[in-house]
């Protein structure tokens, strides 16, 4: 008996964990993490169908501008991201556009603020399992830049702000302590969330392409509470992260 090589496990099958199949998807995926926040990426699409919800991955598709989109969610932290892109591989996504929240490191970031990945700090263990330590956890140019331009497109004449630069991806949301956000501060770490780096490393391991554009939830350096009085500015920064990816999914013809 031969031992199981997931890496070949349920390719063009109904997967496992977010239970699609061939077909049901298109060939770009935007990944928020909550399930509650795909249907904010459906209030953008026409045709909507729900596709499947099992765990924490609930999976629609529409059309937007008449290209076909999917959103999915990929849950808290990179071990479920992980498994959702890989499973959505499987099935022919070939491109990733992570629209979630994010909390600043840098003075000047506030609530509300778009933020642009241009590489992740891999402080989790998930990638760990998959890479060498010195892999780079980056995502694809020329995503980044399309989101990049059209953030600014979409902001532009608001007290809304666009931000680009490294962000650190922690697994352990209460063990960052007020020593670990003043040394990403002290170094130049734009953000931190929870998901990119395996969001990075399997996109480029599976070989298909990868970015990502948050809304500022707090600031953790300058005491913006994350159980503040943000909420307005958060839903309105998830909401202009989700139409930068569609413009930029669209421009790309992703």
């Amino acid at each position: 008996m031969a031992a199981v090589d997931k890496n070949s496990a349920g390719v063009g099958e109904r997967q496992y964990h977010i239970g699609v199949a061939p077909g049901e998807v298109s060939t770009v995926a935007l990944l928020p993490g909550d399930p509650f926040r795909v249907p904010l990426v459906a209030e953008f699409l026409s045709e909507v169908q729900t596709v499947a919800h099992q765990r924490e991955h609930l999976t629609m598709t529409g059309l937007y501008k008449g290209r076909r989109i999917t959103a999915t969610s990929t849950g808290m932290g990179c071990p479920s991201t992980a498994i959702a892109v890989e499973e959505l591989v499987r099935v022919g996504v070939t491109s990733f556009i992570r629209v979630g929240s994010s909390a600043g490191l840098q003075a000047g970031v506030r609530p509300g603020d778009l933020l642009v990945s241009e590489g992740a700090l891999r402080n989790d263990g998930t990638t760990a399992a998959y890479v060498h330590p010195g892999f780079p956890a980056v995502p694809d140019l020329e995503i980044t830049r399309s989101l990049a331009s059209v953030a600014q497109e979409l902001v532009d004449g608001t007290e809304t702000r666009v931000h680009s630069g490294i962000n650190a991806s922690d697994d352990a949301f209460y063990a960052e302590t007020p020593e670990w956000i003043a040394e990403l501060n002290r170094i130049g770490v734009l953000n931190v969330e929870m998901e990119s780096a395996a969001l990075y490393v399997v996109a480029r391991l599976r070989g298909v392409r990868a970015g990502m554009i948050c809304s500022t939830s707090s600031n953790l350096f300058d005491g913006t509470s994350l159980y503040g009085d943000i909420k307005p500015a958060l839903k309105e920064g998830w909401m202009r992260s989700i139409e930068a990816a569609l413009e930029t999914a669209v421009r790309l013809e992703l």
